[in-house]
């Protein structure tokens, strides 16, 4: 079988029961445990937390290089800071948790806990702010988020307490705006480049913005069920909550007028469920190399009579290997070999060394690559730049076959029955919008999936009328269910 039969062969859990496939790796895996009493809010296990702490790392330290200050805002604000931009509350009005104060008169309010984390940051900007040298301001700080979420919960996808990182920033001109828009968008493409995640750069329709943003840019990635997964956005705000905030500027004509902002969010949870659901297969966690907790594990094949010739051979693959990766020498005398590869399968451990009699004696290792489970012999003297080609090859194979099945799920439709099959098939509909909202509600109750929007990244123009009313097309946009 070629790799990449290979791979479909070893997925079709994943494909035909994903829910399933995704809970029991969750918990065997070691990534969350959903039990806890409270809905929607999660246990990071071990290996969980460690991922998202390699991610958060990656992020931050690409956003640090860009000259985004790293700071640490409150969890609440009040009710009266919330409301003072209208569109904003409108959208969040029905997510948010509230901290109700008891106490003497002065003190009976209600504090909100932060859904995001605009209408905390935004009255300090207006403190921080005074002149155009004080301009360009990019902060960001990684928190967890806080929504009542009214749909059923998804472990990772559908959360109510989000780990994500958050990234503001005000300029001076609208220029300057464009352009950290196309900053923001090149950070987050770098780091899920990095985790091989594809997806699709989408600018979202109007009615589906952040509330108080100009627009909306999302990176929606695919999903083995059909729907995709939204990771990040990015908001141009352009002044709407510098009118809300009072955010003003001596310009250098010596005039005053507001900032210029942005908004955009990383999502840390939702980052790791793309990792799991667009590299794992049937056997677990395919990891890529960058943020796997072991990078390489070195099991040793007894047989009597040869044990110590074979562990001190193990012993000096594991000093030469262990300051380069991550590596464990599993020696664990109870457990046969087979269970060994079962168990690091299943963590998504990106390389196996295994090193028995016959290695010893020629002076090899045999090593297996989690991505597509060949097996490879190598020389005891070039291990290190195997490894390191491999490790490589890993990650551009992970984003290859990720970009392959992602492009497989895009189906055009030209009409309401094509769409509704298509989205019924698991897939990504591409179809011609009028741009009317009217008929964006037909898509919806019809196809059972919702415009997700338009292509940022590349121009699109239809060539067909609005899959909807037959009248003139506006633009070609994706069609999917999401969470």
């Amino acid at each position: 079988m070629t790799s990449e039969k290979q791979q479909s062969a070893s997925c079709l859990k994943k494909f035909t029961n994903f829910t399933v496939w995704f809970d029991e790796i969750l918990l065997n895996a070691k990534i969350v445990d959903n039990r806890f009493p409270v809905k929607g809010f999660l246990v990071y296990l071990e290996n969980g937390a460690y991922i998202m702490d390699k991610i958060r790392k990656m992020l931050e330290e690409k956003l640090e290089k860009t000259g985004h200050k790293l700071m640490l805002f409150p969890l609440v604000t009040t009710d009266e800071l919330f409301a003072k931009e209208a569109e904003h509350i409108k959208g969040f009005s029905g997510e948010v948790f509230k901290i109700e104060l008891k106490g003497d008169k002065e003190s009976q309010r209600t504090l909100i806990i932060r859904p995001t984390s605009e209408t905390i940051i935004y009255p300090m900007f207006k403190l921080w702010i005074r002149s155009h040298a004080d301009l360009p301001l990019k902060v960001h700080q990684s928190v967890n988020v806080y929504r009542y979420e009214t749909k059923a919960t998804r472990p990772l996808y559908r959360v109510r307490e989000i780990p994500w990182n958050e990234a503001h920033t005000a300029h001076e001109s609208p220029t300057d705006a464009e352009r950290q828009v196309r900053e923001a968008i090149e950070i987050y493409s770098q780091v899920l480049k990095e985790l091989g995640i594809s997806f699709l750069l989408l600018k979202r329709p109007d009615f589906d913005k952040f509330a108080g943003a100009v627009y909306s840019i999302a990176f929606d990635a695919w999903n083995p069920d059909g729907r995709v997964n939204q990771v990040a956005t990015v908001h141009n705000l352009g002044r709407n909550f510098a009118k809300a905030y009072d955010i003003t500027f001596e310009k250098k004509d010596g005039s005053r007028g507001y900032v210029y902002q942005l908004c955009y969010g990383f999502g840390y949870s939702r980052v790791l469920a793309a990792i799991i659901s667009q590299h794992g297969d049937d056997r677990g966690l395919v990891l890529p190399p960058a943020v796997a907790p072991t990078q390489i594990v070195i099991i040793p094949i007894l047989f009597k009579g040869q044990e110590k010739e074979v562990m001190k051979y193990a012993e000096e693959i594991y000093r030469e290997v262990k300051d380069r990766w991550r590596t464990v020498l599993d020696d664990r005398e109870d457990v046969t070999p087979g269970e060994k590869f079962y168990h690091w399968e299943l963590m998504g451990t990106p390389i196996r060394i295994e090193v028995g009699p016959k290695e010893v004696i020629e002076g090899t290792v045999t090593l297996t690559r989690r991505d597509t489970l060949e097996r490879i012999q190598c020389s005891k003297d070039k291990l290190i730049d195997k490894i390191t080609f491999l490790m490589d090859d890993i990650l551009r194979n992970l984003r290859e076959r990720s970009e392959r099945m992602l492009h497989k799920l895009i189906v055009d439709a030209r009409s309401m029955e094509e769409a509704t099959k298509a989205v019924d098939d698991k897939n990504i509909v591409r179809v011609a919008w009028c741009g009317s909202l009217e008929c964006a509600q037909k898509i919806r109750e019809n196809v059972g999936g919702e415009i997700r929007g338009e292509r940022y990244d590349i121009a699109e123009r239809p060539d067909r009328p609005c899959i909807a009313c037959g009248k003139e097309a506006r633009t070609i946009v994706y069609v999917a269910r999401a969470y």
